[in-house]
């Protein structure tokens, strides 16, 4: 498939979703994101997610994959939520295939990917193999206080914010899209 080729290409920064920094409110590059105030604690993910300009892909693919209410639902859930920057480093027209409706099984691969059922704050996101609720894993790597993921497929993500509290759960930032490895 051209995606799965095109995104073994790509040192994936998808791994970014796992925010970059092991404490909350910590940031390890300019990627912005909403403030984790009591404010954003009463939003669900998705509507903490839609807004933020920094999130309009990422709030795209899940309309396109049909998980918004999923991700407005009771959780807990923890979202490594990649950047557009995230998207955008993907191959030309990587995304734009997976948003086809007949491309709909893969995205939601992809999206479920970012996700790891239950609320995981930044202090508690430990190095080795997360599960996650694709129903596969990526490994958690940290230096130097910084935390990446590698994916599946051997991509790399770092997390640049962490901790952003929603009624239901949580989202960490990262730079990179996940893939899986099937």
């Amino acid at each position: 498939m051209k995606f799965r080729k095109a995104a073994a290409a790509v040192s994936l920064v998808t791994a970014g979703l796992l925010l970059a920094a092991c404490s909350s409110n910590s940031s390890s590059s300019t990627t912005t994101g909403p403030p984790t105030t009591a404010a954003t604690a009463s939003k669900s993910i998705v509507q903490i997610a839609a807004s933020n300009p920094e999130f309009s892909t990422l709030v795209a693919a899940i309309k396109a994959a049909g998980l918004t209410d999923t991700l407005s639902g009771p959780g807990p859930y923890t979202v490594f939520a990649p950047t557009n920057a995230a998207f955008a480093a993907l191959p030309a027209g990587t995304l734009t295939t997976l948003l086809e409706p007949q491309n709909k099984p893969e995205l939601v691969k992809i999206l479920t990917y970012h996700v790891v059922t239950g609320a995981l704050m930044a202090k508690d996101i430990k190095p080795g193999t997360v599960s996650t609720a694709e129903g596969s894993t990526f490994t958690v790597h940290s230096t130097d206080g910084a935390l990446t993921i590698t994916d599946g497929k051997g991509g790399t993500a770092k997390i640049v914010k962490t901790d952003i509290v929603a009624s239901n759960g949580v989202i960490h930032v990262i730079d990179a899209v996940l893939q899986p490895a099937t």
